[in-house]
């Protein structure tokens, strides 16, 4: 074949490739009794014509890929060719079954070497997807394994061939398609001498396989965010404060966001309406204000329809003080996380303590974890979050130099990196000259992604200004996360070698 002059293109077959299809087949299977008869093909393109595709080289059919739909629990344990294929070779595909199986797979011995088993793989993906299947199943021949069937069992020849120390024709191109091997089917295809009768059950999951749900139970998969970058200015009570907090709650409310993050320690221009001796002083007359705080939060997140990460506020248990950010669902549960690690200006002048769980928390709108400030510097957290499922994390933080806040901010974006996910970081601007220790901030809110190429090349979704009150809002693709776990350029979370490593929680 002239390369010059290919011109290679999908489609669904058609009634009338048949002779062309039995070309192929007759090619590939000729110890196999070649080609299926014509009410085959044509049985296949009347139930299912979606799942019939064709590689065409100009107007020549130079491969194909058949498939059938099936019921996965069926299909998904042992079966044989026959419970596929009847004796009169007719094939029967079921519109509302829950899985793709694929049948045969040919490509021209002049058009080997293209790499299109892979376009025809690629294509059978996405119809999966497309229809909402929950996978793709197949038979897998393995035709080597004759020349090794006295040295070796089918499994062990199967592990070899896995772990490449054997090359197989159909196997190892399977496996490096993303199917993995689920079992080993006896007696699949008796008159098959070279596999000896032998197949591998394949399975390709569909991580983006959604079950059928009312719109009501169903979870959404682009996710709106809103981050405030704070302005700290002076306030002459508690109502003014929570006046600029409804305000902000109801702008993002206006731009139907599902959740709004506010900064660490938002509402520390409390602390300059009294004189305090001290800063544990102040800390703590802050903290009688949180519990009011939550409670008016959590009514916003209802009223307004958003879910409300109340950046971070003190909260005292008995003589001990924490550091508490709180998630304020819109359905009114209320979750919290302490922040884990205190820094050496929180334990020494404010006389905090760090908290002892970590949470990830489902929503409406995916699963979420909380880090306050310092705690996104220490990648354990993130790691074991990422454990269980993280989609978004949500960083509220304060900090005086931009130092300071780098420290933040690259961290933050290394944890996007290391455990896919989505970071949203927001922080406080402006000055509080009245307040001990708050009296500058230094702030540039972001949401920030995996770095691939479904993402923004600088792995930054949205920026916002430096030292400018504002709002961020962004939308978050929660399907790009389920295909950057599976098929990502790297997947740092599928290749860690928890052989040699792990990251572990003790017992809470």
């Amino acid at each position: 074949m002239s390369i010059e002059k290919a011109r290679i293109t999908l489609c669904n077959l058609e009634k009338s490739d048949y002779d062309q299809v039995k070309e192929l087949m007759d090619e590939a299977y000729p110890d196999l009794g070649g080609a299926w008869p014509s009410h085959t093909i044509f049985r296949l393109i009347d139930q299912f014509p979606e799942g019939q595709i064709g590689v065409k080289d100009g107007e020549r059919i130079v491969g194909i890929a058949l498939s059938v739909q099936v019921d996965y629990q069926t299909f998904s344990n042992p079966h044989t060719y026959e419970d596929i294929v009847d004796a009169h070779s007719r094939i029967f595909s079921d519109s509302n079954a829950d899985a793709l199986y694929g049948l045969d797979v040919v490509i021209a011995k002049s058009h080997r070497g293209l790499r299109l088993g892979r376009r025809l793989y690629d294509a059978r993906k996405e119809l999966c997807r497309q229809y909402n299947l929950r996978a793709i199943l197949a038979g897998g021949r393995i035709p080597l394994y004759k020349q090794y069937r006295r040295s070796m069992s089918p499994m062990e020849y199967i592990n070899k061939v896995d772990h490449k120390e054997l090359h197989d024709p159909i196997l190892s191109f399977q496996l490096a398609n993303d199917f993995q091997v689920k079992r080993l089917l006896k007696q699949y295809l008796p008159e098959d001498q070279d596999s000896e009768g032998y197949a591998t059950l394949l399975e390709w999951n569909n991580i983006l396989f959604e079950p059928t749900d009312t719109v009501i139970e169903s979870k959404k998969t682009i996710v709106r965010v809103g981050a405030v970058q704070w302005q700290m200015r002076r306030v002459e009570s508690v109502e003014e404060l929570m006046q600029q907090v409804e305000y902000f709650v109801d702008t993002v409310s206006d731009y139907q966001s599902d959740f709004i993050l506010f900064p660490e320690f938002f509402n520390a221009p409390l602390m300059g309406l009294g004189q305090y001796k001290n800063q544990t002083e102040a800390i703590r007359a802050l903290a009688t204000y949180t519990e009011r705080f939550r409670e008016a939060m959590s009514q916003m997140a209802i009223e307004y329809n958003a879910n409300i990460i109340t950046g971070s506020m003190p909260l005292l248990e008995g003589d001990k003080l924490y550091n508490v950010s709180y998630l304020c669902h819109r359905s009114g549960k209320v979750d919290e996380q302490r922040k884990i690690h205190i820094t050496p200006h929180e334990d020494y002048d404010w006389v905090i303590k760090g908290g002892d769980k970590i949470e990830v928390f489902d929503t409406d709108a995916g699963r979420v974890g909380i880090q306050v400030c310092y705690d996104v510097e220490f990648p354990e957290l993130s790691r074991i979050m990422a454990e269980k499922g993280l989609d978004i994390l949500f960083v509220p933080f304060w900090t005086d130099t931009k130092n300071s806040y780098l420290r933040v901010r690259h961290c933050a974006q290394a944890r996007a990196i290391e455990n896919e996910c989505y970071v949203v970081i927001a922080g406080s601007v402006g000055n509080l000259p009245q307040v001990e220790s708050l009296d500058v901030q230094y702030a540039q809110s972001a949401v920030l992604t995996p770095s691939d190429f479904a993402f923004p090349h600088d792995a930054a979704l949205n920026e916002a200004t430096p030292n400018t009150e504002m709002l961020l809002f962004s939308d978050l693709d929660l399907d790009k996360l389920k295909i950057l776990h599976s098929e990502g350029t790297v997947r740092n979370l599928r290749d860690r070698r928890k052989d040699l490593y792990s990251v572990e929680l003790k017992a809470q």
